[in-house]
């Protein structure tokens, strides 16, 4: 069972996020991170090794997002250790959550993760972005700390529906990449994320295709 200090720390950063969770979605949270610092032994999934960290700078920042999440579905590209796409798939369990990722022992550690936590919304595919051909087009697509702006629109040409929205997770106002946004997208907007124990700079930038004038 994880201290009781962590699990009131998680709590309060929910509580500050303005998003209700219940005592089994807290559990599963932290469970998910008892995984990944158990894993992270020998496969080097993270940075981060010290527990109150990992739960500023993975659960956390991975759900400060939540309130421009779109529509029923989620696509997480370069899930990495599956986030921020296992905390949302917990905290969101209505919404169909896939996470991509090339690299083969992270898509096995999401893997092991969903079959511990079960987690019935949740699912992976071992490809980069680019071969991932989705029969629909996700309403929302994830990327957190992948490459920039420019790029990881590139990426997702082929999976944005009209509907789509791309939530970009980043640090610093990414002012360069927004000047340089492939033609056929826009801005939506970008706003400033308020990470709870955590003053490092947060920014997400959330685009979509452009919608066409018809004259």
């Amino acid at each position: 069972m994880p201290p009781i200090h962590l699990q009131n720390h998680l709590q309060q950063g929910v509580a500050q996020l303005s998003l209700d969770l219940d005592t089994g979605q807290i559990s599963q949270l932290l469970d998910f991170l008892g995984l990944l610092e158990k894993w992270n032994r020998a496969y080097n999934l993270t940075a981060v090794d010290s527990p109150a960290d990992m739960v500023n700078r993975h659960l956390l920042d991975s759900l400060a997002p939540a309130p421009y999440l779109h529509g029923d579905s989620l696509l997480d590209i370069g899930s990495g250790a599956g986030l921020p796409g296992i905390p949302l798939a917990i905290a969101f369990p209505g919404m169909q959550v896939m996470m991509l990722d090339s690299a083969g022992k992270k898509v096995r550690f999401i893997n092991h993760v969903i079959r511990e936590l079960a987690l019935p919304n949740a699912g992976t595919r071992h490809c980069r972005i680019e071969a991932y051909q989705p029969r629909v087009c996700p309403d929302t697509i994830t990327a957190r700390a992948v490459a920039a702006l420019p790029k990881i629109v590139g990426w997702c040409d082929q999976l944005m529906g009209p509907d789509t929205r791309l939530l970009a997770m980043k640090g610093r106002y990414p002012e360069q990449e927004l000047l340089a946004l492939p033609a056929g997208f826009m801005i939506d907007k970008v706003v400033a994320l308020d990470v709870p124990f955590d003053a490092s700079e947060r920014h997400l930038a959330i685009v979509r295709r452009e919608v066409r004038q018809d004259t």
